[in-house]
């Protein structure tokens, strides 16, 4: 099958690496230059050094030519480059199946990823989502992962998680499209809630507490966006804010660690070097709570501390202030 991939950060990479074992690849990405770097060493040393690209894989910094007789387009880009690319898309009446992997509400509109595809394609146009518990390092490194593949229409689920199920990438399909966004936009901000209650030395108590209030949280905000309570008991839901919480190579928990040592934010994702979908999914989501009238103490906290309202320990102090209630 041909796949194409937009999007070569680490991600996008890694999926590449992943489905070029078995599958005809091509990899796009928006930066000419270092996809260039990437070509010639046949590998993308600042991201997955320790990767290398297998030979079926090819990359194509234009994007014309990228997208051109694929079966398969697979949006790896943050959620701020998901309209770009379904737009090309329909400006080119290109009509194979369009899947994302991307997490997180676009900024400025609150809009899921499958609400941004509806605006460019139609509602009708065959897409889905790929999300759960990975780690880039470990997909291109061919360890072990299970993932969601989500869609409205579960015959679309169903043939697609065939397609792309391998041995050490493991599908499961998912016909609640909702749910399975909203888990993945919604555990970033609760990884970085996570990292500033282990920076601040708070123990393995509270990042407990704070995953299980987490994710009553996303279930919440879920339900109310029309998603089954179900899905977040899930891969999609509890699998990736588990993952995302504990584990070191997430970015969202790095944010909050370094929020916790008293740096700035700008500083923080400068050093960073990569997206961290959480900073900018906080406030979307905020604003959809306040207006589904959904109660989320813990991403207000963050919110609060992102915008500088609040410290790092004012915004744990103030949930753990919180009158006691019924769980």
């Amino acid at each position: 099958m041909k796949i194409t991939v937009y999007g070569a950060g680490a991600w996008g990479t890694a999926l590449a690496i992943a489905y070029a074992k078995s599958h005809q690849v091509t990899l796009w990405g928006r930066d000419t230059d270092a996809l260039t770097h990437c070509a010639e060493a046949r590998v993308n040393q600042q991201l997955l050094p320790n990767a290398p690209f297998p030979d079926a894989l090819a990359l194509e910094p234009d994007l014309h030519r990228a997208s051109q007789n694929a079966e398969l387009h697979l949006v790896v880009t943050p959620v701020a480059g998901l309209r770009d690319i379904a737009h090309h898309l329909a400006a080119e009446h290109l009509t194979a199946p369009l899947i994302w992997a991307c997490k997180g509400f676009e900024a400025g509109t609150g809009k899921l990823p499958h609400q941004v595809v509806a605006d460019e394609l139609g509602a009708d146009y065959p897409c889905g989502v790929l999300t759960g518990p990975s780690f880039a390092a470990e997909v291109a490194a061919g360890l072990p992962a299970a993932i969601t593949l989500a869609a409205r229409d579960a015959a679309f689920a169903s043939a697609w998680t065939g397609h792309l199920h391998q041995p050490r990438l493991r599908l499961y399909a998912n016909d609640d499209l909702v749910g399975a966004e909203v888990g993945g936009a919604v555990k970033n901000v609760m990884a970085i809630a996570a990292g500033v209650s282990d920076g601040l030395g708070f123990g393995l108590n509270s990042r407990a507490a704070l995953i299980t209030r987490g994710l009553a949280e996303m279930a919440r905000l879920g339900i109310a966006l029309g998603a089954r309570h179900e899905t977040f008991m899930g891969l999609a839901g509890m699998g990736d804010l588990v993952l995302t919480c504990t584990g070191d190579l997430s970015r969202n928990r790095r944010v909050g660690l370094a929020l916790a040592e008293g740096k700035a934010l700008p500083q923080i994702l400068n050093e960073l070097g990569h997206v961290a979908e959480g900073v900018p999914t906080t406030r979307e989501t905020v604003a959809l709570a306040h207006h589904h009238h959904v109660e989320m103490p813990i991403t207000e906290g963050v919110n609060a501390l992102l915008s500088g309202t609040l410290s790092a320990r004012e915004a744990v102090e103030r949930l753990l202030a919180r009158d006691p209630r019924s769980e």
